[in-house]
């Protein structure tokens, strides 16, 4: 994502910096091909914005990195929170910067990154100074003011991101529950029968999901964060953590549960169904 928006970006003639210390070699390909130019961390205090884009487990840490560079800056830059946390943690983060005194804006982001003819995520943007961020829609980014206090666009991004990566962890367990029971077949033609929307939906979504499913393991744990207050609902989500967590190790490793994957949104209706 943090890539795609910085394509989307450097096309309409922004400069956006990053800091690649420690990244791998695969995020140095993607941001020299989004026109990124590398700085050292502290000289992402250069920038206007600073939008934190990571994954979930990484937003608390980098913003603590960012503490001595901001707090000493003499032009505070704009930090904002894109990530996939909860309400919670992004309250933690917004705590961790606080004595840096550089405003603070939550954004929770929905959608894919920008692609061919689509034209990517809107961005949620709440807290007080949220409106700084309208002036970026000049340059690409569909940012959408919600006018409440930080933690509500990561609220948000929460009970979205809870139905559709929710959906699909449920969707995938059941897959994998025919497939052990050898029905995988008749499941997949009742879909394309009863549900064939639904069954679209899934050949696109899982395929996206597996070399994902690593990053959505911690994702989850933002939502159970987010569900906590209904024990039945956070347990859903601590159990999705766990299909993905396994279906990610299965992912880079014996690819078993893959295959099984691959196999289901390959019948068609004509096969014999085992």
């Amino acid at each position: 994502m943090g890539s795609g928006l910085a394509r989307l970006l450097t096309a309409h003639g922004v400069q956006v910096l990053t800091a690649l210390s420690g990244r791998s070699d695969a995020s140095r390909a993607r941001a020299a091909a989004a026109g990124m130019q590398a700085v050292p961390l502290e000289g992402l205090a250069q920038a206007d914005f600073i939008l934190s884009i990571l994954p979930p487990a990484h937003a608390l840490p980098f913003a603590r990195s960012l503490v001595p560079i901001l707090r000493n800056a003499v032009r505070k830059p704009l930090f904002v929170d894109c990530n996939a946390v909860s309400p919670q943690t992004l309250k933690s983060i917004a705590g961790v910067l606080r004595e840096t005194e550089a405003a603070f804006v939550d954004v929770g982001i929905i959608g894919l990154p920008p692609q061919g003819d689509y034209p990517g995520p809107r961005l949620y943007a709440a807290g007080k100074d949220a409106a700084r961020l309208i002036s970026l829609n000049d340059y690409g980014l569909q940012i959408c003011l919600l006018e409440t206090p930080i933690g509500s666009a990561s609220a948000l991004k929460m009970a979205y991101a809870g139905i559709s990566k929710g959906l699909t962890a449920v969707a995938s367990s059941m897959i994998l529950a025919a497939t052990r029971d050898g029905v995988a077949g008749q499941l997949q033609r009742e879909l394309a029968a009863s549900e064939p929307l639904l069954l679209a939906s899934l050949a696109r979504r899982i395929p996206d999901m597996l070399p994902k499913a690593y990053r959505w393991v911690e994702e989850m744990e933002q939502i159970r964060q987010f569900a906590a207050a209904d024990p039945a609902a956070a347990e859903i989500y601590a159990g999705a953590g766990k299909l993905y967590e396994r279906i990610a190790a299965d992912f880079s490793g014996a690819q078993l549960e893959i295959a099984a994957f691959d196999a289901f949104l390959s019948l068609s209706a004509g096969d014999p169904g085992e």
